[in-house]
């Protein structure tokens, strides 16, 4: 039988990473690979009486078709806490329900590009950003990064040579994966070239409310003077992620132009999941919820930083961020992290191999490890398994080189 599919489907593969990385459903495997919140957290039984209540009160409406664009007193609660937190100035009419954000991701990607459309994003970048455009087959132009966010100079070089910029893509707060968190210097000054220039920008924000300590630090989009900046929430990191309840905020006319798409894709998010989250926010405190999610996350990264700095050689280097959930290592340049990934698997702990996050290829000695799921006598014993296999392949690498210039004496 022969099937011919899209030309696009010759360059989609699956990742080799998440084939690896398939081991890690083993409950005996200690997995600082995905961005998994803590399952204990989850608010269940207030979930199942709120279910319950609906289905008695509402069940006719909650279990029907819907409006695309969402339920409405969730977006209104939404554009409310994101006024509040991040001074912005959205309605609920700027907000788009969607389907986790990594639908808010494939929108994006179907409203703006074209084959050979360039993407600006930091380096590295998130992964599942990467799967979401590489399908249209972009050009990408990876903007170093330090601690205080992207370079604004190197930005400003590529703008000045890059033609088809069809946006910008960061994700300011704890990024992933690097964990990093631009300051406000860095945010001003960003946002100055793109209300200058005129660049569509996708800020991405799934952890910013996940803060270990230090003040919160404004949106990007309340900088925005013109209407470029599209926003992306998610109540996946900060309640539950399984229901699949995240958000688009666009102005007019894009906002118009995501509904259309996402009436091509799903009709619209589940209703029942929708006001189940409204009506938690409604009748518990939400706030309270995500502090107990952030005590928690906070002690892990402590056990996680504590356990590297015990363990690891000082030619290995790591990031300490102040929220989120990851975080990122850097081991010596002669380090392969995807060999040494697979003699971690060996030892049933696994991370996801920082050469993933590059777009264009190369750092394939870094490695994102993810510290909110794990207990912290778990992260313990796995950055203890992790440090075993880089300091054994750095006392081979040592002996290797002694036998090459033994061998070039003779």
């Amino acid at each position: 039988m022969s099937i011919h599919l899209a030309n696009r489907m010759k360059t989609v593969k699956a990742s080799e990473i998440r084939e690896m990385l398939k081991v890690t459903q083993r409950p005996d495997v200690i997995s600082f690979a995905g961005g998994l919140p803590a399952p204990e957290l989850f608010p269940t039984a207030e979930l199942g009486a709120i279910t319950q209540h609906i289905l008695e009160e509402e069940g006719s409406r909650a279990l029907q078709y819907s409006t695309t664009e969402g339920h409405p007193p969730l977006r209104e609660k939404i554009a409310a806490r994101m006024n509040a937190k991040w001074g912005t100035q959205i309605s609920a009419n700027d907000v788009l329900i969607t389907t986790g954000s990594q639908q808010g991701l494939d929108l994006t990607g179907k409203l703006f590009l074209d084959e050979g459309d360039t993407i600006i994003c930091e380096s590295p970048t998130y992964v599942g950003a990467i799967s979401a455009w590489n399908v249209f087959k972009p050009r990408w132009v990876e903007v170093p990064t330090d601690d205080d966010g992207m370079n604004i100079e190197a930005l400003e070089e590529c703008l000045s040579r890059c033609d088809k910029v069809k946006f910008i893509y960061v994700i300011p707060n704890f990024q992933n994966p690097s964990g990093r968190t631009w300051s406000l210097n860095r945010r001003r000054r960003f946002m100055e070239i793109v209300n200058r220039r005129g660049i569509p920008l996708i800020e991405d924000n799934p952890y910013g409310e996940l803060r270990f300590e230090g003040e919160t630090l404004p949106a990007l989009k309340s900088f925005d003077e013109g209407g470029w900046v599209i926003s992306l929430g998610t109540f996946s990191k900060i309640f539950c992620p399984g229901l699949r309840i995240a958000w688009v905020v666009a102005e007019p006319p894009l906002y118009e132009k995501f509904v259309i798409l996402k009436q091509g894709a799903d009709l619209h998010t589940s209703t029942l999941n929708q006001m189940q989250v409204e009506r938690f926010m409604a009748v518990h405190d939400l706030e309270e919820n995500i502090r107990r999610i952030t005590e928690v996350y906070r002690d892990r990264r402590d056990a996680m930083v504590r356990a590297l700095e015990n363990e690891m050689p000082e030619s290995v280097r790591f990031s300490q961020p102040n929220g989120g959930l990851f975080l990122w290592v850097e081991l010596p340049e002669r380090l392969n992290a995807r060999v040494v990934l697979r003699r971690c698997l060996e030892l049933d702990v696994a991370f996801v191999p920082g050469g993933a996050f590059f777009p264009n290829g190369d750092h394939e000695n870094t490695l994102r490890l993810n510290f909110s799921y794990m207990p912290a006598d778990r992260i313990t014993e796995g950055i203890h398994r992790i440090a075993m296999v880089v300091k054994d392949m750095l006392r081979w690498q040592v002996i290797e080189e002694r036998l090459d210039k033994q061998a070039a004496i003779a």
